[in-house]
């Protein structure tokens, strides 16, 4: 009956250190990062290849409608919110017409 007491308290020890305040949380990014630079390097009738080779793979493809792509980075700094940037390109016939942009005011992976 002994050992049902020391296998409880060595459990409730073992998860509370889950939750211990100190534990180390790293940073974690993902999606594309696109600066405020290479989005001014854009053009209006840019083909796509074009854009692909400046701005990267987008993250997001619409299968139902082509003439988007979306290109979103996320941010979080060791467990706080999540930051995000989301640009949306817009083609038609496979050219560049326009895109919306909302950028982070700095680039925190950097």
């Amino acid at each position: 009956m002994q050992k049902l007491p020391a296998i409880v308290l060595i459990s409730i020890l073992s998860l509370s250190g889950c939750t211990f305040p100190g534990v180390y949380k790293i940073n974690v990014q993902q999606g594309n990062i696109v600066t405020d630079e290479e989005l001014k390097e854009l053009s209006e009738g840019m083909p796509r290849n074009q854009v692909h080779a400046l701005l990267g793979t987008p993250l997001l493809l619409n299968p139902v409608d082509p003439s988007r792509e979306y290109y979103i980075f996320t941010f979080q700094r060791r467990g706080n919110d999540i930051e995000e940037q989301r640009i949306v390109v817009y083609y038609e016939n496979d050219r560049l017409s326009h895109y919306e942009a909302q950028l982070l005011e700095e680039t925190p992976a950097y």
